[in-house]
């Protein structure tokens, strides 16, 4: 459980985001997502199309494939 280690459990998260934060401000979003697979599966909208197929089907919205979303 996180909250019974809370500092270790903050030290974890951060270890692991770090990276992301850091490709995302380095090469800014739509570079860091046309270049890294796992920012792209995390993307769930983009300019108002639904590129998540669980969302977009939750919501009855059309589902638009997030590589042909941002490019």
């Amino acid at each position: 459980m996180p909250g019974a280690v809370a500092r270790t459990s903050t030290f974890a998260l951060n270890n692991v985001t770090l990276p992301y934060i850091l490709k995302l401000a380095d090469k800014g979003y739509k570079a860091a997502l046309q270049e890294d697979k796992h920012l792209l599966n995390g993307l769930n909208v983009y300019r108002g199309q639904v590129t998540c197929e669980e969302v977009a089907h939750a919501l009855n919205l059309p589902y638009v494939a997030p590589e042909t979303a941002i490019a």
